[in-house]
């Protein structure tokens, strides 16, 4: 089995949300790269310590559960955020299920 390190990411720059999944708070960041395990995400410099928390990224096409595994703060303020991507609960899939797509009627 391949190493995970070894799978490289693409640079995929796009405005995205992240839901903390016990807080369901929600914070703007911007994607910088991905793989099909995980993100480099740049959060803004009010950003609290999320490093060891699970979360849903939604970024364009692209949704995510993942843990939150690096939290680096930068010399302009904002945070280098990396994510490690995690297989959808039966939770996870349901809170998507209700809060994404909006009423239909």
């Amino acid at each position: 089995m391949e190493e995970r390190r070894n799978i490289n990411r693409v640079e995929y720059k796009v405005k995205s949300v992240i839901v903390v999944c016990d807080t369901f708070e929600k914070y703007y960041v911007e994607v910088a790269n991905v793989s099909p395990l995980g993100m480099g995400i740049k959060g803004p410099a009010d950003l609290p310590d999320i490093k060891g928390k699970d979360i849903i990224i939604v970024a364009d096409t692209l949704i995510m559960y993942a843990l939150v595994n690096r939290q680096k703060k930068l010399e302009d303020g904002c945070f280098e955020i990396g994510i490690e991507a995690k297989k959808f609960t039966p939770d996870v899939l349901e809170y998507l299920f209700q809060h994404i797509g909006g009423d239909e009627e």
